[in-house]
């Protein structure tokens, strides 16, 4: 199972996220879109997002509501009515459905995943959080105890859309590279495994 978070305030934005769009596509389709290429998908609502909601209902997406609490609060509700799953933050419009599925690979339901990207393939212009010498990305395996992190490779990971100038620098990159080949999951780094859709 692949829980979609898109419960929160968005407090830095402004606007409610998920709705808002990359390349022409709301973010939470296009996150939607990749994830459910590997797993059953549901996408995590709460009273902050009723326009994610009401989009879900009209694109006949399932989705499951949550207190709103908080993030961690929220993941421990889904946590108690799903059992182990893994989480994809709505607001990483970049995802492509191989970073879920190496990460999918490797859990077993047990041990919590933290994905993470080394900050070698950080590209210069995104300032992620840093811990412990990686950069923290919204892709996790939530289990019921312990927790590790998790490489992953995809560089455009680290572009986590919080801010207006977050969601500004999404849609150039979607002008320079062609919404068409980010939808469609082609290669857009030679040799690096996390682009293949």
């Amino acid at each position: 199972m692949i829980v979609i978070m898109a419960g929160g305030r968005s407090s830095r934005m402004g606007k409610e996220k998920p709705v808002l769009k990359v390349g022409g596509v709301p973010m939470v389709l296009r996150v939607y879109e990749e994830v459910s290429k590997v797993d059953e998908s549901i996408v995590a609502v709460s009273r902050h997002t009723p326009k994610t909601k009401e989009l879900c209902i009209k694109e006949r997406i399932e989705f499951i509501e949550t207190p709103g609490a908080g993030y961690v609060e929220d993941i421990n509700y889904l946590l108690r009515e799903l059992g182990p799953f893994i989480s994809v933050s709505s607001d990483l419009p970049f995802i492509k459905a191989s970073d879920v599925y190496e990460m999918k690979k490797e859990f077993d339901g047990r041990i919590s995943l933290t994905g993470v990207l080394p900050l070698s393939l950080v590209p210069r212009d995104l300032n992620p959080v840093v811990y412990r010498g990686y950069a923290i990305v919204g892709v996790n395996a939530v289990g019921v105890e312990g927790e590790e992190f998790f490489i992953l490779h995809n560089p455009l990971l680290a572009l986590n859309v919080n801010a207006p100038w977050d969601l500004e620098f999404a849609n150039r990159i979607t002008k320079i590279l062609g919404s068409k080949v980010l939808l469609e999951g082609s290669d857009l780094h030679e040799g690096s495994q996390g682009y293949r859709g």
